[in-house]
């Protein structure tokens, strides 16, 4: 095996081909769609789940309050690698679930939990007399919710959504532990393949970057925007 050295500075020598990076970078253009792919289902699914749990959650109803609790519970006192076992192997003799929607619903689920508490706090953060204000006016504690409290709390929840996204999106590398064709996958195993795993390893660190900083940047525009129009009100 030849390890190829590129000199870095003045007597030092750069451990790295860097020539491999260009030449591989487009190799893990699929890869990423396939990063992107489960983590915007999984997002989504957790969004779902997790606006759901976080009713749930703040219901006077402990029949209702109490498996929200123990969901919210479950999920966060345990790492997701784990649940994503639990579910592509865990519950193959009870259901058989492919690869890669084991880790979308590993994804959605254990993000459900996390976005069900930011929701939660971003509900609980609305002034209580507006709710009140909206039951004077004839308005049902739904109706109420719906068109006065959750937008507000949407607002409220964008920042701490945003860095659950972002969160989200590096942790669909563990989908690689179930054998999804994503980014972390791809990079160990051309790593293997090609004996160069620090220039894989650094590829597939680029994406993520490139990524997570276009996500960033549409959360703060987002975020930007929500703050616009409430000067304007």
């Amino acid at each position: 095996m030849i390890i190829h050295t590129t000199t870095f500075l003045s007597g030092f020598e750069f451990p790295w081909d860097m020539s491999l990076i260009p030449e591989y970078f487009p190799v893990f253009y699929k890869p990423a769609l396939m990063t992107l792919q489960i983590t915007t289902f999984g997002i989504l699914m957790g969004l779902i789940l997790g606006l759901f749990a976080a009713l749930l959650r703040i219901s006077k109803f402990k029949i209702l309050s109490a498996p929200a609790r123990a969901y919210i519970w479950a999920i966060r006192g345990t790492p997701l690698l784990l649940q994503l076992l639990f579910i592509y192997f865990g519950l193959v003799n009870v259901v058989d679930i492919p690869r890669i929607p084991a880790a979308i619903i590993a994804l959605g689920i254990h993000n459900g939990a996390y976005i069900a508490e930011i929701f939660r706090g971003s509900i609980l953060a609305v002034d209580r007399g507006q709710r009140e204000a909206a039951y004077s006016l004839g308005m049902t504690p739904w109706l109420a919710m719906k068109r006065i409290i959750l937008p507000q709390a949407f607002k409220r929840s964008v920042p701490p959504l945003g860095n659950q996204f972002i969160i989200a999106l590096k942790d669909s590398s563990l989908a690689s532990a179930a054998s999804v064709p994503e980014l972390l996958l791809q990079a160990r195993q051309l790593g293997s393949s090609t004996f160069s795993y620090m220039e894989m390893l650094f590829i597939a660190g680029i994406y993520y970057l490139i990524m997570t900083t276009a996500l960033t940047f549409m959360v703060g525009r987002l975020e930007k925007r929500l703050s616009i129009s409430d000067h304007r009100v």
